[in-house]
This record gives structure tokens, C-alpha cells and sequence, in this order.
């Protein structure tokens, strides 16, 4: 993927792995992020504590990646991916599939390319280690970055929400 193609007007952030040391600022986003969609039934410093434990610890495994944007020595954004691994296949195919989630940019950093830099990051993660395929969960409003990406509706995909969201 060329990144030419996809950010146009950009400004340019500092695109990264994240480190188990960002866990208490990507706790942060994701609390921002949450909290932006719906009314937060835990304490923001709560959260914060419970999930940068959880950040840090999945930062150190193989299954869980995350990617940053930095500007001025602060996270502005982030994206993670679970590697999902496929049984082992016979066929010439690609074993793993991909989860992108818990994609925020803060609102100061949204239509300037950042997402379009972390995305493409992510992609190229992926292509590099013979992902065959990404799925994911948009939102309204991030629908069009991911279809300028290729992404599309499938109809062989089902799914079962076992417990909905309060």
C-alpha cells in the first residue's frame, strides 16, 4: 500500500509501537474514547488503573499490537490489532486474520491524515506478516476511512452478540 494514495494534506505525526510504558496514556484514550459513545458507569481513575494493568500486559504478548500517533512528545492516538491465529491449513493460505480495534484520535488530530498514517501502519503490519484478512467494527463516522482503504461489507461473515452492551 502506498501511502501517497490514502493521505493527502497530512500532517505528519510520529507513527510507533506502542510500549508497555504508554499503558497509562493509552488507558486514557480508550477511557476518552468510551466515554465519547455513551454515558461511563466506572470512575474515570478506576478505569484508568484497570486498564492500563491490562494494556501493559497485553502490550508484552504476541497476539495484541498496538500502533501510536505522537505529536509533541504526547499520544494523540492509537489503533490495536489481535492476531487472531487460524488452524493450521493445507492450502497455499495466509493463518492468520486480524481484529482492529479501539481506533481514537483525539478530536484536535481528526481529518489531518493521522488516522490515515495509523491505519496504513497497521496494513502494512499485516501484508508484512501474511495476514489473509482484517475485520473490524466501524463507526458511522469511520466508515470512509477504511473503505478508501479497500474495506468492505462482506456477507459471509455472521456474527451473534451473546451479551449486548447496557
Amino acid at each position: 500500500m502506498k501511502a501517497s494514495s490514502f493521505v493527502t494534506e497530512s500532517i505528519q505525526h510520529a507513527i510507533r509501537f506502542a510500549t508497555p510504558t504508554d499503558a497509562d496514556a493509552l488507558a486514557q484514550l480508550r477511557y476518552d474514547l468510551r466515554a465519547s459513545t455513551g454515558r461511563a458507569n466506572e470512575p474515570e481513575t478506576d478505569f484508568i488503573k484497570r486498564c492500563s494493568v491490562w494494556m501493559r500486559d497485553h502490550l508484552e504478548s504476541d497476539a495484541w499490537h498496538c500502533w501510536v500517533a505522537e505529536a509533541n512528545g504526547q499520544l494523540i492516538g492509537a489503533v490495536w490489532l489481535q492476531l487472531v491465529e487460524k488452524i493450521p491449513n493445507p492450502r497455499a493460505e495466509a493463518e492468520h486474520h486480524a481484529y482492529i480495534t479501539n481506533f481514537y484520535l483525539q478530536e484536535q488530530a481528526r481529518g489531518k491524515g493521522t488516522g490515515s498514517q495509523l491505519l496504513l501502519a497497521v496494513l502494512d503490519w499485516c501484508e508484512a506478516r501474511d495476514v489473509h484478512s482484517v475485520i473490524l467494527w466501524p463507526t458511522e463516522r469511520s466508515r470512509t476511512l477504511y473503505e478508501r482503504f479497500g474495506f468492505s461489507v462482506r456477507d459471509d461473515i455472521m456474527e451473534l452478540i451473546i451479551k449486548p452492551p447496557h
